[in-house]
């Protein structure tokens, strides 16, 4: 087993390895069905293969060369900060605020651009695993397998105020006697979740291998789907009410919705292969065009939307991580990717389907654990936008990029470029 990331000894780019077995089971857990990446001190390098694998109905798409990228494109670490909160587990971002999950039982909030902290939720539990914010509320799952839920209001400076737990104290018990387990909590810890703002749904997935609808409107879990045969790490909505899961059984799953269904309205659609590699995140397009699945051994698959709901078509691969693929995130025209191997990616995906390379933001000194982006409409004078990200890590420090593509803002050093702030 590697060095802790923590030691002076710990290689710069360490493998995805949560020393601590008390988080190891809360962190996108490992497949069985191929060699862990925490077993070894470097995963290979997947720039240096000479020839890839195709797909069953595609051979692979690569990404167009990106060596160039620092020509090309401007980037700079504006800020970083780090907080006495041991580890960065989660991000969401909604209306010019960030909101930061740790191993504490503080989800913090940011204020954009000046990057200042603007409030904090509290709970009982620790480790906010997983977070999303939709329209009023901001929901927060723990390590404790429940989501707490939060309504956010504007009088000056957001407010905060906690609406319930999910699921209701006394819900999990009453479904034990009766034998009726879509009214528990997952056995498992939440891995991610996804909202269906139309049909009033939220959906959590969970390494108990079952994602959960829950009824927003009175909290109450309405399904339990039984989604793949190892742990479930990401899950997605489309705006057509298409389920996307993903899991250690190196698929991706496709669900539909049917209201005429009785107690189990989703049905599998089609199932995904990802190349023998578990997919530990996804990422949707807004429009829901493309769909992106991040795997262990470095690549991000893709698929293009056909013409029917749910229908996808494969589109190829993105290579340059070294280690595994932790998170992703879109906006506009850009792919951000994040990865054990302690960098960040950010993709150009062009007219014609294809991708490109416009940057690897480096600084972490450890894995990437999640990533949050938004448009900057202010970086550009010819219409041309780029984006702001915040990247979260487990060493502890939160960054904040902004990148522009064919911009003059220069590139700064992780070292000497960033706003450190150290409290």
């Amino acid at each position: 087993m590697g060095s802790s990331i923590d030691s002076p000894n710990s290689p710069q780019c360490p493998s995805f390895a949560i020393r601590d077995e008390s988080l190891n089971r809360f962190l996108r857990s490992v497949s069985t069905k191929e060699p862990s990446v925490s077993d070894l001190p470097y995963t290979p390098s997947r720039i240096q293969t000479a020839s890839l694998p195709s797909s069953p109905h595609h051979p692979f798409a690569a990404a167009k060369p990106g060596g160039d990228h620092s020509s090309t494109t401007s980037h700079r670490c504006v800020s970083s900060v780090l907080k006495k909160d041991g580890r960065i587990l989660s991000i969401a971002v909604s209306n010019g605020l960030i909101y930061t999950g740790s191993e504490t039982n503080v989800v913090r909030v940011w204020k954009l651009p000046e990057f200042t902290e603007y409030g904090q939720l509290k709970a009982r539990a620790a480790m906010a695993v997983a977070l999303e914010v939709s329209n009023d509320k901001v929901y927060a799952a723990y390590a404790d397998g429940k989501i707490r839920v939060w309504r956010r209001s504007w009088d000056g400076a957001p407010r905060h105020v906690r609406l319930a737990t999910i699921p209701r104290a006394g819900i999990n018990v009453r479904g034990y006697i009766s034998g009726k387990d879509k009214m528990m909590k997952h056995m498992g810890a939440i891995t991610s979740m996804a909202i269906n703002i139309s049909d009033d749904i939220l959906y959590s997935a969970s390494l108990d291998r079952t994602v959960k609808v829950w009824r927003i409107s009175d909290y109450k879990c309405i399904e339990t789907i039984q989604a793949h045969t190892e742990p479930v790490n990401a899950i997605v909505v489309a705006d057509d009410g298409v389920l996307y899961t993903a899991s250690d059984d190196a698929t991706v799953r496709v669900w539909h919705r049917n209201f005429c269904s009785g107690d189990r309205p989703h049905s599998l659609t089609v199932t995904l292969p990802a190349k023998n590699s578990p997919v530990k995140t996804l990422s949707l397009t807004r429009g829901g065009e493309v769909l992106y699945g991040g795997c262990t051994d470095g690549y991000i698959h893709y698929w293009h939307k056909g013409w029917f709901s749910g229908q996808l078509q494969y589109g190829g691969a993105l290579q340059g991580h070294t280690h595994a693929v932790m998170c992703l995130a879109n906006v506009s025209g850009f792919v951000i990717s994040g990865s054990a191997d302690s960098t960040c990616r950010v993709w150009n995906r062009e007219q014609d389907g294809q991708h490109k390379c416009l940057a690897v933001l480096q600084g972490h000194r450890g894995p990437v654990r999640c990533v949050g982006v938004f448009p900057d409409r202010s970086s550009r004078d010819d219409g041309e936008d780029g984006c702001t990200i915040c990247t979260g890590s487990l060493d502890g420090i939160l960054k904040v990029w902004h990148v522009n593509p064919k911009g003059n803002a220069g590139r700064c050093s992780p070292q000497h470029g960033c706003d450190y702030k150290e409290d």
